[in-house]
């Protein structure tokens, strides 16, 4: 089967339909989620082919892939090895975000009504951002979270 559109979440269907449906996940890392051509396995073994259109920006965790009579095709995330900042004051996280902007690193923000519960910057895992980070005294904390969004390479030039 070939998927040309995703046109809805499961997250957007009433429980009651949610609860009725098969799902057969179909699990996209960090930089699969970003592709628009690929071919992929469902959990159950059978192949998926995606050719999204050219606007395409990214897979998100819960889309719908295809449903057929029998079962549904969902997008599912697989956590993301992050480091999460929680700078204790603003001049903390001025320092902090500077800091990380000079790598050109990518990062995500959060407030308290996040699955963080509080106001976080998180980063993918890099062992010279957790020795930074160390460093500088900032708290931050190490862990697996599907994330909202992918992290993608920041085209720059100075």
């Amino acid at each position: 089967m070939i998927i040309t559109e995703i046109t809805e979440n499961l997250a957007d269907l009433p429980e009651a339909e949610r609860e009725k449906l098969h799902i057969d996940p179909v699990y996209f890392d960090n930089e699969t989620r970003l592709k628009r051509v690929q071919r992929v396995e469902a959990e159950s073994g059978e192949e998926v082919a995606l050719r999204l259109p050219t606007d395409f920006r990214e897979l998100k965790d819960g889309d719908i892939l295809q449903r057929t009579d029998d079962k549904v095709f969902v997008a599912k995330m697989k956590p993301t090895d992050v480091l999460v900042i929680a700078p204790r004051d603003t001049r903390e996280a001025l320092v902090v975000a500077h800091t990380l902007g000079n790598r050109h690193l990518q990062a995500q923000f959060f407030d308290a009504d996040s699955e963080f519960g509080k106001d976080v910057m998180v980063v993918r895992y890099d062992h010279t951002v957790e020795h930074y980070l160390d460093h500088a005294g900032a708290p931050y904390t190490r862990g697996e979270h599907v994330m909202p969004e992918a992290f993608r390479h920041a085209e720059h030039s100075h």
